[in-house]
């Protein structure tokens, strides 16, 4: 049997390590710039339809359905390479990839994020969460149902898991307990939700921002998952 690890650091991606919600808008300028707002808003109504169907963004298939709305607009071809050729390095929050190394060099760091089998790898890889990561990634189609998954790919002692989606954190509490530390970093539009953080019991450590957690006492986390600060 594999001995577990002490101490493992489960990271997601999407407005806690880069800024997601920017890379929405600047799809959006885009999509109204090129294309206009009729095909803006009726790209974004299919986006947030398959967001309800299958849990996550599905930039790409979002595409691929519009175009089908659409089969003679050749021109729709090139917003593909708007999607692949998206400069993710460039909305990595301050201090995103320090933080991952100092994560590893404490414990086992793993990326731990929703996603499609083409855009969400090639957002990770591109802004260089990977490579800092040691290759350690899982992407999932629902990571909350997956858990057992990750426990199995890295058994640990304890984990810690940073989301900014307060319902990830307590789907996680729900299973491992006190073997998790659940930390929410105040980003993006889902960690402000005021319904959802009126209808969840909160984190176990929260933070303004993830660069917060370069001057975090990180021996203080295995202990806040039973005295949350």
């Amino acid at each position: 049997m594999t001995r577990p690890y002490p101490i493992v650091f489960l990271v997601d991606v999407d407005n806690t390590l880069v800024d997601n919600d920017r890379i929405q808008k600047d799809l959006k300028d885009h999509l109204e710039r090129t294309y206009g707002v009729a095909a803006r808003d009726r790209y974004w109504s299919i986006l947030e339809d398959l967001m309800v169907e299958l849990g996550y963004r599905d930039y790409i298939g979002a595409l691929q359905r519009f175009r089908v709305e659409h089969p003679r607009e050749i021109e729709l071809l090139s917003m593909s390479s708007f999607l692949m050729d998206y400069p993710f390095a460039d909305r990595l929050y301050p201090d995103a990839l320090a933080v991952l190394k100092r994560l590893r060099s404490v414990g086992t760091t793993v990326i731990l994020t929703d996603g499609d089998v083409v855009f969400q790898p090639r957002k990770v890889e591109h802004a260089g969460l990977a490579n800092v990561a040691e290759g350690h990634v899982l992407i999932y189609i629902h990571k909350e149902e997956a858990l057992d998954d990750v426990e199995r790919r890295f058994p640990a002692e304890h984990y810690v898991l940073v989301d900014d989606k307060l319902r990830i954190l307590d789907a996680a509490k729900k299973i491992w307990g006190a073997r998790v530390t659940t930390v929410l970093p105040r980003q993006g539009q889902y960690a402000h939700d005021a319904k959802v953080i009126g209808a969840l019991p909160p984190a176990d450590v929260t933070i303004e921002r993830i660069g917060d957690l370069l001057d975090y006492d990180l021996a203080r986390l295995r202990a806040a998952a039973l005295h949350p600060t």
